[in-house]
């Protein structure tokens, strides 16, 4: 049965799907014209330090992030009235950032139609087991899930993984347009980095492009990763799952720095748009300020985010991400009460 209350929280952010052409235009400019201008000031900069190169890498890569939420905002039709305008801006934005715009398009769909759904797990999200899962994996399961789930490897060569080798690839299953797509968007990028390549020569495009492509693939894991892996977050099975909860209690709100908040447009008001996918980044924090029960969601601040770092498995018991060690140390305390039952004498 569905409850009145979570339609009603839906249908009050509803008035804020409407997108606004002037902003979204305002918007692609005031990215990707920084963008570019960061880009070549990188480049030249190359003549009089690389420090000084790399410097201004790390804002390059920032405004990667803030161009991977306008591409984001166009796999939800949320961008632009238009469905070509969105598929256009969708491939150019997708481009830039590495991602194949149809293939996204339609793992990020399922993402949001399955979040902190323990039966339908695996596309589009990060690889999570529960505590029982882990306890009753193979050891070579275990292992990979270790490596997985290691800081270093998610973050340190998960953007090399995902962005530059796994995006390539087509998904299992994947419908024709979806895999001509791809294929478009592979001989996009060969194009447009082969004539940079060739314009400024191989090696400086790798001095420039290189730790921008990381530092904004790092961001970007990072962001997807610390809003929905905190501590009280909300896992069910499908009987008793429900989207506005997973929504609102699965995702946080990540309250970041005014500056921070900008470069990454709003995202961090997940919560939001977890609950309506068509309200563009620009009025995500417009709807959160306008509907009280939204400000119920779990906030979380930088520092807070940094504790994410060692949840590592979903405890079903207890309804909250717990590490590797808890985990060890909840098993062997239920183990012993279990021991303790049984050997319990029998009544008379």
């Amino acid at each position: 049965m569905v409850d009145p209350k979570q339609v009603q929280l839906k249908k009050s952010v509803m008035p804020y799907e409407n997108h606004e052409r002037g902003i979204s235009i305002r918007q692609m400019f005031n990215t990707l014209v920084p963008l570019a201008a960061l880009w070549y000031a990188a480049y030249y900069c190359l003549s009089i330090s690389y420090w000084l190169t790399l410097a201004i890498g790390v804002v390059a890569a920032g405004f990667v992030i803030r161009t991977f939420i306008i591409f984001h905002d166009c796999c939800h039709g949320s961008f632009f009235r238009s469905k070509r305008a969105n598929d256009i801006v969708g491939i150019i934005t997708g481009v830039i950032t590495f991602v194949p715009y149809q293939q996204w398009k339609n793992s990020h769909a399922i993402h949001h139609a399955t979040s902190s759904n323990l039966d339908k797990r695996g596309v589009g999200d990060l690889w999570i087991l529960t505590v029982e899962e882990y306890v009753s994996a193979s050891w070579l399961t275990k292992l990979t899930y270790r490596f997985y789930r290691n800081p270093l490897v998610m973050f340190g060569l998960g953007p090399i993984f995902v962005f530059l080798l796994q995006y390539r690839f087509n998904r299992k299953g994947a419908r024709k347009k979806e895999r001509m797509n791809t294929y478009l968007m592979n001989v996009l990028l060969v194009v447009t980095y082969g004539l940079l390549g060739w314009a400024i020569g191989w090696k400086e495009l790798l001095l420039v492009q290189g730790p921008i492509f990381y530092l904004s693939g790092v961001l970007g894991i990072w962001l997807f990763y610390v809003q929905h892996q905190f501590e009280d977050s909300y896992f069910e099975h499908e009987e008793e799952w429900s989207y506005v909860n997973a929504a609102v209690d699965g995702s946080s709100f990540y309250k970041l720095p005014k500056v921070l908040q900008w470069l990454t447009g709003n995202i961090g008001f997940h919560h939001v748009h977890h609950l309506s996918p068509k309200v563009p980044n620009y009025k995500l924090e417009v709807a959160h300020e306008a509907t009280p029960p939204l400000h119920k969601a779990t906030t979380i601040n930088i520092l807070q985010s940094l504790e994410s770092l060692k949840f590592r498995l979903w405890d079903e018991e207890g309804k909250r991400f717990v590490s590797f060690k808890q985990a060890k140390q909840h098993m062997k305390q239920a183990s012993r009460i279990g021991k303790g039952k049984l050997g319990e004498p029998r009544a008379s």
